[in-house]
């Protein structure tokens, strides 16, 4: 079985080199690497489309510019379709190698821990490093660029389009990369608030359910509301202990990651990586409380519609369309 492997790549990263050499080292004969970086100021959803549009083999692998791939990562996504027939989508987890810092150390070696421990049936998609059979990923419309014109959370989405069409998506742990990807603080503040909790709150009330997928399990909503809740309590009925016990049954919860913060980073990453996660979670809430707001004032709004998934004939006229007179 072959595999296409899209990277979205414009306005020049500069880890496409390591990106790609990984990519390289792992590819098999009959595969081929479409690295897209010929669509400036695009959404990495509208990228991944014109990616998917050039590809010629049926299974799609969608790689981000600032993963590198282990050695072993298209072998065993190979293996997973090719196995099982009926399964659509798979995708994988970052690894625990994260880059230096301790936002980006946290950041990276949180997702790591979420998608190691959920290993299984998923509802969503990831296209960090991600499968989907490509006969699937055009029937349902591929990824919403309308929807989401930045990094949000459009390969989420996807995900949710095509459980609900009835086919089947598992997350791989053994699927692994490396993110090369620096945070600080306000990129992650941003990410939570805008680009991840308020859309997604409003997928969750568009669709009139509760997922239970990732990092939406009962400890994590558990943990979300005993961020807020613990110190709330404690400062209206003047009792320090509310925050203590909410402190300790945090701690509890999260044991896991916070000892995989202590194994990657020492006492100073655990600590400031707690420290982290209570406003990771807490900006979360603000974010789901702001996106029930939004849902319920746009409720009358009609839904916009899905973008066909652009043909050869579509990505040569557009790019022709926006080049200067002199350039065509």
């Amino acid at each position: 079985m072959n595999l296409s492997i899209v990277v979205p790549a414009t306005n020049e990263p500069a880890t496409i080199g390591e990106c790609v050499t990984a990519i390289r080292a792992a590819m098999a004969p009959g595969d081929e690497l479409i690295v897209v970086d010929e669509s400036t100021h695009r959404s990495p959803a509208h990228v991944r489309n014109h990616g998917a549009a050039k590809a010629r083999n049926d299974v799609l692998v969608f790689i981000d510019a600032d993963v590198v791939v282990r050695r072993d990562a298209l072998d065993r996504l190979r293996a997973a379709h090719a196995a099982d027939p009926g399964l659509v989508a798979a995708f994988g987890s970052y690894d625990d190698r994260p880059p230096p810092g301790i936002v980006s150390s946290f950041r990276n070696l949180l997702h790591h821990h979420v998608h190691q421990h959920g290993a299984g049936p998923a509802q969503t998609f990831w296209a960090g490093l991600g499968s989907v059979r490509r006969e699937a990923f055009v029937q349902v419309g591929g990824f919403d660029a309308a929807r989401f014109p930045r990094p949000m959370i459009e390969d989420v989405e996807l995900g949710l389009r095509l459980s609900s069409a009835g086919h089947r998506i598992v997350l791989l742990p053994g699927v692994q990369g490396r993110h090369l990807k620096r945070w600080d603080l306000r990129s992650m503040l941003i990410s939570d608030f805008h680009d991840r909790g308020i859309p997604w709150a409003r997928i969750l009330m568009q669709r009139r359910e509760v997922s239970t997928t990732l990092n939406l399990g009962w400890h994590h909503r558990v943990t979300a509301l005993t961020v807020v809740g613990a110190p709330a309590i404690a400062l209206a009925t003047r009792r320090p202990r509310a925050l203590a016990a909410g402190t300790g049954l945090v701690a509890i919860l999260n044991r896991r990651f916070y000892a995989l913060l202590f194994r990657r980073g020492g006492p100073r990453l655990a600590f400031c990586g707690a420290a982290l996660h209570a406003l990771h979670h807490a900006t979360a809430v603000a974010a789901m409380a702001l996106g029930v707001v939004a849902h319920i004032r746009r409720a009358g709004a009609a839904p916009l519609p899905l973008p066909p998934i652009p043909t050869d004939g579509d990505m040569e006229s557009e790019q022709a369309a926006s080049m200067p007179p002199s350039a065509r």
